[in-house]
């Protein structure tokens, strides 16, 4: 559906993305919404962000959106209420805080990022430091659907969407090489297709940004899969640590 021509360990260095430094050391997940008992737990998603990507994770306050100052529409197909990412980013772009590397929105709202478009499942900046994602199409009931693996469903989409998303702000494009996090998706069945972990191509760009050890990295994440009871996984997660010395997970 769209083309992409990928981006190597040389293109991204030569892309010069934003790296962390000391004025600017925290991830902050920023809900735009209250959200509702049975979605995806912002704790949860703390976790599953301060494991992946090393560094510390903070959750804001939420931040009610200026009415009149985002734009909405009705979704033909669906019928439900969609929000503009773009004027979503520009109101994040106001509010970041100084300590902040970037700030990521979560929605309970469906988005779009363009009027010819559909739908997104989120969309981020790889300049500004912003981004903004949904749990609406996320949920089986979205579309009139229920499983008994829905709390599962809603937390794997929601993990792998922030770490996606997230990516882009430490200026990973769409990966073509492996199955990877950072694959590009247009509809469910690629989402739930794509793997959680980076290929090695990412992971080496996001190493180098962020300066994390990687065995460590993947203790955490182990550990996080564990807990939940992600169990593919953390099954994947710890093969990684069996050719390498095992740090205590605590």
């Amino acid at each position: 559906m769209h083309p992409e021509g990928g981006q190597s360990y040389a293109e991204f260095l030569q892309s010069r993305p934003h790296y962390p430094d000391k004025a600017h050391s925290t991830i902050y997940l920023q809900p735009l919404d209250i959200f509702p008992a049975d979605a995806p737990s912002l704790t949860t998603l703390k976790s599953f962000a301060e494991s992946f990507f090393a560094m510390r994770v903070n959750v804001l306050p939420v931040m009610h959106l200026p009415q009149g100052r985002i734009t909405t529409r009705i979704n033909q197909e669906t019928g439900k209420q969609q929000m503009l990412t773009t004027d979503i980013r520009k109101a994040l772009a106001q509010h970041i805080p100084r300590d902040a590397y970037c700030v990521l929105g979560l929605t309970m709202r469906d988005l779009y990022p363009d009027p010819a478009w559909n739908f997104v499942f989120g969309e981020a900046s790889l300049r500004e430091r912003v981004g903004v994602y949904s749990f609406a199409r996320y949920d089986p009931r979205f579309y009139g659907n229920d499983s008994p693996q829905r709390a599962e469903l809603m937390l794997r989409r929601s993990c792998k969407v922030l770490a996606h998303e997230a990516g882009h702000m430490f200026g990973l494009a769409h990966c073509i090489y492996f199955r990877c996090v950072m694959n590009g998706s247009n509809h469910m069945e690629e989402t739930d297709s794509s793997p959680m972990h980076l290929c090695p191509v990412d992971l080496r760009k996001l190493c180098a940004s962020i300066g994390f050890d990687l065995v460590e990295r993947y203790a955490h994440l182990a550990h996080f899969y564990r807990s939940l009871r992600l169990t593919d996984e953390a099954m994947w997660t710890e093969k990684r640590l069996q050719s390498a010395t095992v740090l205590p997970v605590k």
